[in-house]
This record gives structure tokens, C-alpha cells and sequence, in this order.
């Protein structure tokens, strides 16, 4: 170990290492707030002026951050945030945690990950450690970051330390955050992940180290992709048990009551959230590359793609028994958010939803007390409030999203018609009115 490592390894564990974080949103900012806790100061790096201004001002934009908690942070001087510029080249590490979005041919787009390497290398300097959060498919710290960095004359290793560690973040999980799941870490060299490790060892209570950056990038993909291939499996299987005239959600319940050999997961009206609808996109890409093919993740894709489309197939249904047709027809969906008790819309399977809907000619409103009336995606259709005139005005309310503050017996009461995607009225028995996936 150099000089370099040797001062960078002390600095980490004496706390005196100062980190940025790239990317300020559902993964970054709770990073910052868990290192600021552990007594690591913190600078949030965000493109957006308007994030870089509210956690300034100690407000928290992120609904598992408390204002009340970044506030006093804040004025402590732990954390503070900036747009991307020199201070990258004055703290000790870096978090690069921005989105990866897919395109639309289903391709990987990395170019926030390339954004940000050229901002970090445009103030790379000797004694600093990178590690690489946002979800990417395997290869993408060594092909992408490592070569870029090292093009400034400088080695792994050596001058500089690089690693990867998947982003974990559940949002609106009350029991599983940033500070206790588990952080895995893998670097290009030994020494890099000894630095990770180091780092993160603070933040979080466990840290997991692997061989390589490419076997921690792989990590993440199994972990969505397992999530992936089952929930298409079970909504094939809502498919399945409504053909045979069988209540899947029944099934399930029995089958999970087996303490060994099955895990359960439950049917839906599609995936949502940035990580499931996409992370295996990454891998399967990989792999087309290698020419191989992804049987399991693009079937599972195929059945989780359709889910939206089935859930407006069994509306279709209902209103057909009440001698309507989809054209002209009233529809309240409730929830827009991707899952419940959260505010989170990306890839939401109601924005598809409600959008078959609309194609079809149907007059769509919706309900949702976590999305922010702001939110670009709530001008999709009106905002009604739900109330029990909002109810009795459809021909139709379509649980989508099964957020605590939806009432069933409410929903049921004042409801012509219910088609329950998510299971939220299993304890109302109403024949004819309600119809589960």
C-alpha cells in the first residue's frame, strides 16, 4: 500500500473523509443523510438548482428523509449541496448514484453514468476513491468509468481507487432503509474495495464484499431480475386461475403456508418503480452481446408488459354485464403511484392503465393522496379526491394502487362497479361487484 492509499485508508476511518454524492434523488439523498449521521460531512451534487436550493435550506424533497432530520443536518455543516463543479476535486470520495433509465427499444441508456465520469474526471485527483451506484449491466465500472479516469494519466489502485456497490433502496419500506440492508461492495482491485468497505462500513450496519466490481454489478440484477421472473410467473398464474374459475390470491395463501420450498409473491397490474421493469433489460442487453438470449427475462417481460392491459380487459368485462361499453364510460382509478404508500410514479403500471383507458374512449379521473398535485405525471387524467360521490359518479373504480388511506368497504359501498388489481377488498364479500385479477 503507497503513501496515497495509506493517507486515504486513515482519513476514511478517522471520519476526516469528506464525500460527494452524484445525483440527488431516492438514492442519493438518503446516502448523504446516512454518512452526515455518522459523522462524515456530505456534498449532495445535483444538475437541478432547485434540489441543490431545498437541501440548502434543510428541506427534504424525499419522503424517507425527514425534513425535520436534513434540516438539522444541515445546520450542523454536514451536509450541504452544490451543483456539479471543483468541489468534486476537493473531497476525499464520491458516490455517483444517477438514474439509468432504459430507451425506447428496451436499450440500456448510461449516459448520466458518462455525464458523470466527466465531471469526475475533469477533477480527479491522486488520494480519491469512486464508487459507482446506479444500476448498469456487468462490465460497466471497468468498460466505462476505469477507462475514462485512467485516460487521465493516473492508475487504479494506485493513484485513484474504483469501485462499484448496488444501490438497495426500498422506497417507503418501513422497515428495511439505507442504514440497515446490507451494502455489497466490489472493486476493481483488492485495495479498491478495501476502501469501499472502509467507507461504507459508517454508513451502513453490514457490508458485504465481493470479487469484482463485475460480480457486485451482477448482484443487483439477480436480485431484480428473481423479483422479475416471479411476478410474471404469479400474474400468469392470475391469468391461469381466472380462466379456471379459481381465486389465485386463495392459492397463494394456501401454497405460502408450506414453511419450506416456496417463497410468495402476488399477482398485479404490472411492475413499477425504477428497478424491476428495468434492471433486467440490462441484462439481457449484456447478454445479446454475447449472443445469448434471456428466455426467462423476456418472457417474464412479456407477461408483466401485458398486466395493464389485462386489468382493462376485466373492466371491459364488468361494464359489458352492465350493457356498457368501454367508449363513454366513467372510470376512477385509484392510485398512481407504482406501489403503495409512496409518491413514486416511475414506470407506474396505472400511467399504462389509464392510458389504454383513454385510448379506448373511456372518461378516466383518478385518486391518489401521496402524488404531489405538482408531479408532472398528475396532469395524465383529472384529480378527483375519492370521496363517496367521486365513487358513485364512476362506472366503474379500478384499484390499482393499495395505499392505507383507500378504505375497501368505502370504495365497495359507493362503487357501481370494482375491479381490484391489488387484492384490497379480500375481506368484502360483495358477488357481482367486485372483480380480482
Amino acid at each position: 500500500m503507497n503513501d496515497t492509499a495509506k493517507k486515504l485508508l486513515e482519513r476514511i476511518k478517522a471520519k476526516e473523509a469528506r464525500v460527494a454524492i452524484l445525483g440527488m434523488g431516492y438514492v442519493g439523498l438518503p446516502l448523504a443523510v446516512e454518512f452526515a449521521k455518522a459523522g462524515i460531512r456530505s456534498v449532495g451534487i445535483d444538475v437541478s438548482e432547485d434540489r441543490v436550493a431545498r437541501i440548502n435550506r434543510g428541506e427534504s424533497y424525499i419522503g424517507d428523509v425527514k425534513t425535520e432530520e436534513l434540516s438539522a443536518l444541515v445546520k450542523q455543516g454536514m451536509i450541504e449541496a452544490a451543483l456539479p463543479g471543483p468541489v468534486l476535486g476537493e473531497v476525499d470520495a464520491i458516490s455517483i448514484c444517477v438514474p439509468t433509465p432504459l430507451r425506447k427499444s428496451k436499450d440500456p441508456d448510461i449516459s448520466y453514468i458518462v455525464a458523470a465520469t466527466e465531471n469526475v474526471a475533469a477533477h480527479l485527483r491522486p488520494g480519491q476513491l469512486i464508487v459507482l451506484e446506479s444500476t448498469t449491466y456487468p462490465g460497466t465500472t471497468d468498460e466505462v468509468i476505469l477507462t475514462r479516469l485512467e485516460s487521465e494519466g493516473m492508475k487504479v489502485g494506485e493513484d485513484f481507487f474504483l469501485a462499484f456497490s448496488p444501490e438497495r433502496v426500498d422506497p417507503g419500506n418501513p422497515k428495511f432503509n439505507t442504514h440497515n440492508t446490507p451494502k455489497v461492495v466490489g472493486g476493481v482491485t483488492p485495495l479498491c474495495a478495501q476502501m469501499a468497505e472502509a467507507l461504507y462500513a459508517h454508513a451502513v450496519e453490514t457490508v458485504v464484499r465481493v470479487s469484482s466490481t463485475q460480480a457486485a454489478e451482477m448482484v443487483k440484477l439477480l436480485e431484480n431480475t428473481f423479483r422479475s421472473v416471479n411476478i410474471g410467473l404469479v400474474n400468469e398464474l392470475a391469468i391461469i386461475c381466472h380462466k379456471l374459475g379459481v381465486n389465485v390470491w386463495e392459492v397463494i395463501g394456501a401454497a405460502a403456508t408450506k414453511p419450506f420450498g416456496f417463497m410468495p409473491f402476488w399477482p398485479g397490474p404490472g411492475l413499477g418503480g425504477h428497478c424491476i421493469p428495468i434492471d433486467p433489460h440490462y441484462l439481457s442487453w449484456k447478454l445479446k452481446t454475447l449472443n445469448y438470449h434471456a428466455r426467462f427475462i423476456e418472457l417474464a417481460d412479456e407477461i408483466n408488459s401485458s398486466m395493464p392491459e389485462y386489468v382493462v380487459e376485466q373492466v371491459a368485462a364488468v361494464l359489458n354485464e352492465d350493457r356498457k361499453s368501454v367508449n363513454g364510460s366513467k372510470i376512477l382509478v385509484m392510485g398512481l403511484a407504482y406501489k403503495k404508500n409512496v409518491s413514486d410514479c416511475r414506470e407506474s403500471p396505472a400511467i399504462d392503465v389509464i392510458g389504454v383507458l383513454q385510448k379506448l374512449g373511456a372518461d378516466v379521473v383518478y385518486c391518489d393522496p401521496f402524488v404531489e398535485s405538482d408531479d408532472p405525471i398528475a396532469d395524465l387524467a383529472p384529480r378527483v379526491a375519492g370521496s363517496p360521490a367521486d365513487l358513485a359518479a364512476a362506472d366503474c373504480t379500478v384499484i390499482v394502487t393499495d395505499h392505507r388511506n383507500f378504505d375497501p368497504k368505502v370504495i365497495v359501498e359507493h362503487s357501481r362497479r370494482v375491479v381490484d388489481a391489488r387484492n384490497l377488498t379480500k375481506d368484502i364479500d360483495a358477488p357481482g361487484k367486485i372483480r380480482r385479477l
